[in-house]
């Protein structure tokens, strides 16, 4: 049964956007039933895939090569110094805590998920690379501070904080300078530079559990029992008690390296990671301090815990968490421009404010489409963040500074309007419990029980979730608008 909107949307200006170019406005064509892509069809929706670059392979496996060399250097070493058997011990020990903090890292990380393979990058960079590094320059700075009859403290308090926060923040910057897109923002900074922590981390605890916790305990006579209670001793001060002190540091760099990506003034861009690096450096020297001194007075450790790591570990807790429900509220600002322009209904943003309405219409689009629904449901949801991500920046000034960038925004924003469509067009229209509505960027036009379309004004509140399809091509919303599918151009 065809379908003809009642009446033309009102006359009138609309507010224009950027990349929107003034469509001349046309007769509205015959409205006709939804065509519904196959899940095969709208999960092709994606560039399609490049021909193989042998050069970046090569690259590719380099990388790779390296972090897996370093990696093995570092668990010869400490195999070298404490043995097989407690570089057994501390590796099955310090691993314990991992899962726990990665999946944390991967929660705060739910509204747009970044690429396993990156995420996969950092975190062996930290646990590879940056271990290796700050071994290396720490246990040459220890030689020669002996050498030169100085404190080996100050290894600690000045040498260990530079290098290993500058070690860690150094993957998540790689990845920054050679795939911009991969940062949209404050959260993914954090969670790249905290996975790279945790890795470091990791590594780290081997050492220390291993080497200075089992064999150390082993070689004083205590036996394999005495190892063991110096592994449970070490554990809970290095993990229990402190295993978020490496993420928390490095987070200061992730926090100044979010702000720069979100900056609109240029000395902002510049300083920001530098200042977020000097910051983490500081709080883990601030930290080794309090370490050291505590040999002589044990409540300097204390009162450092509870007076001051605690407080500032709660309150990055509390700013990652304003921060990722920010990325929901950002959405609900940001996507309107994309309603107005007949993209998207009013439903589907509200639908992706918060993660119970993104859970209910996952569920939603389950029942309606099976677990293809679901799954492109998913995708709908992760792309419109991205969107939503994009358009913000552009709002603020950022990143579109030349031609080219200007380009590369537009290719980018259309790619991730045509997969949305292809997405939506998988549940769109297949609940049998509502009629059929389509939405032209002001308006609905929905079919009552009697088969006559009605214009319907949209509620206050949006009703979660109303399966509305788009207007055709060719069918202007509103004036100076283009019509769904017209493309940014």
């Amino acid at each position: 049964m065809s379908e003809q909107p009642s009446g033309s949307p009102p006359p009138g200006p609309a507010p224009s956007l950027p990349f929107l170019p003034n469509v001349p406005e046309v007769e509205p064509p015959t409205l006709t039933g939804p065509q519904y892509a196959t899940p095969g069809l709208a999960f092709a929706a994606a560039p399609p895939p490049k021909r193989t670059n042998w050069r970046r392979g090569l690259i590719i496996a380099l990388i790779i090569a390296f972090i897996a060399l370093c990696g093995i250097a570092v668990l010869v070493v400490i195999g070298w110094n404490g043995g097989i058997t407690a570089l057994v011990v501390g590796a099955g020990s310090a691993i314990i805590p991992v899962p726990f903090i990665v999946t944390c890292f991967l929660w705060l990380d739910r509204y747009e998920p970044e690429p396993l393979k990156y995420l996969a990058f950092v975190f062996a960079w930290g646990a590879c690379v940056a271990t290796g590094g700050a071994l290396l320059v720490n246990t040459i700075a220890g030689l020669e501070f002996k050498r030169l009859q100085i404190s080996d403290n100050l290894v600690a308090v000045i040498v260990a904080p530079i290098i290993e926060e500058s070690m860690k923040a150094l993957g998540p910057i790689l990845l920054f300078w050679v795939k911009r897109k991969a940062f949209s923002g404050i959260i993914d900074a954090i969670v790249y530079c905290g996975l790279s922590a945790t890795g470091f981390a990791m590594v780290e605890n081997i050492l220390y559990l291993g080497v200075k916790g089992y064999a150390t305990g082993v070689a004083e006579g205590g036996g394999a029992l005495g190892g063991a209670r110096n592994v449970v001793a070490f554990f809970i001060a290095r993990i229990v008690l402190t295993g978020f002190a490496h993420p928390l540091f490095t987070s200061m760099t992730g926090i100044g390296l979010g702000i720069s990506i979100r900056a609109s003034k240029k000395w902002l861009r510049i300083t920001a990671p530098f200042i977020g690096l000097l910051l983490a450096m500081t709080l883990h020297g601030s930290w080794n301090l309090m370490s050291v001194l505590s040999a002589k007075n044990p409540y300097v450790i204390l009162y450092g815990y509870f007076a001051v790591m605690m407080p500032i570990f709660l309150s990055v807790v509390t700013f990652a968490l304003w921060l990722r429900s920010s990325e929901g509220r950002l959405v609900e600002r940001v996507l309107p421009d994309y309603v107005r322009a007949g993209w998207l209904s009013p439903p589907e943003v509200a639908a992706l404010a918060t993660l119970g309405r993104r859970l209910s219409a996952r569920l939603w689009a389950k029942r309606v489409a099976g677990e293809a629904g679901a799954k492109a449901m998913k995708a709908f949801q992760f792309d419109a963040t991205r969107l939503a991500l994009l358009r913000d920046r552009v709002r603020r000034g950022v990143g579109i500074g030349t031609p080219a960038q200007v380009n590369e925004t537009l290719v980018e924003e259309q790619q991730l309007l045509e997969r949305l469509m292809a997405y939506r067009s998988v549940f769109i229209g297949r609940d049998p419990m509502t009629p059929r509505a389509v939405w032209d960027g002001m308006r609905y036009h929905v079919t009552f029980p009697d088969g006559v379309v009605r214009a319907v004004n949209p509620p206050v509140s949006p009703v979660l979730p109303v399966p509305v399809v788009l207007a055709p091509v060719g069918y202007p919303p509103a004036r100076g608008y283009p019509p769904p599918g017209y493309g940014y151009r």
